[in-house]
């Protein structure tokens, strides 16, 4: 099974990683493919650029087999639009080949608003990761989705090419990207957040209002 697990990064820290190798361990998948989007057509503009997100994430990623990135969003022009980048990685897997994308439940919450979203279940298996947040709504879209295509067992994902939709709720670290940046510019340590290869190259490029001289 191919497995794509997609975002931002800015930046990239210990929770995004943490989960990732859940997600692999649990799913018994050789790696989880990082997958950073280029523009997000759903929230605000990266602090950092498509190449400096790059960077952090192979630093982040160096040495652990089990991850690796897929850059094919950055490579294309406009808005990162899942429907689009699953197309793209269908034609190339092929037609029966399992495959999934992995998402938050406040991802999943507003599903129905992304672009083709109908087509996106056609393409690839839904993992929904529980979140912190109110969850779904229960009379609406994604609620009544998850009611018609969720799967008890991981197995489920491997008898089907796509089209199902499994709930996992692994152990989570309580790191948040925007908590990271919002400590760098107010002259606060993110260490022990996020990997210090990527703590490093932040101070050098001064990424998020990160001083490349201070004491911390």
């Amino acid at each position: 099974m191919h497995v794509i697990y997609g975002g931002t990064f800015d930046p990239i820290h210990h929770g995004h990683l943490r989960l990732a190798v859940e997600l692999r361990e649990r799913l018994g998948v050789a790696e989880i493919a990082l997958m950073p989007c280029h523009v997000p057509p759903h929230r605000d503009v990266p602090g950092a650029t498509s190449e400096q997100r790059v960077a952090l994430l192979e630093l982040a990623i160096a040495g652990e087999p089990g991850l690796t990135m897929d850059d094919r969003e950055l490579r294309r022009d406009g808005a990162s639009y899942t429907a689009e980048t699953l197309r793209q990685l269908r034609g190339e897997i092929g037609p029966d080949k399992p495959l999934a994308i992995v998402l938050g439940t406040d991802s999943f919450a507003g599903f129905d608003r992304w672009q083709e979203w109908q087509r996106i279940p056609e393409l690839a298996h839904i993992i929904v990761v529980q979140r912190p947040g109110p969850g779904l709504v229960p009379d609406g879209v994604p609620a009544r989705l998850l009611k018609e295509r969720s799967v008890a067992q991981v197995d489920a994902l491997y008898d089907a090419p796509c089209g199902h939709i499994l709930q996992m709720d692994p152990p989570m670290l309580d790191i948040s990207a925007t908590g990271i940046r919002d400590r760098i510019l107010s002259g606060h340590s993110p260490r022990y957040l996020l990997p210090d290869s990527v703590w490093q190259e932040i101070r050098r490029l001064g990424l998020y209002g990160a001083c490349p001289d201070g004491n911390f």
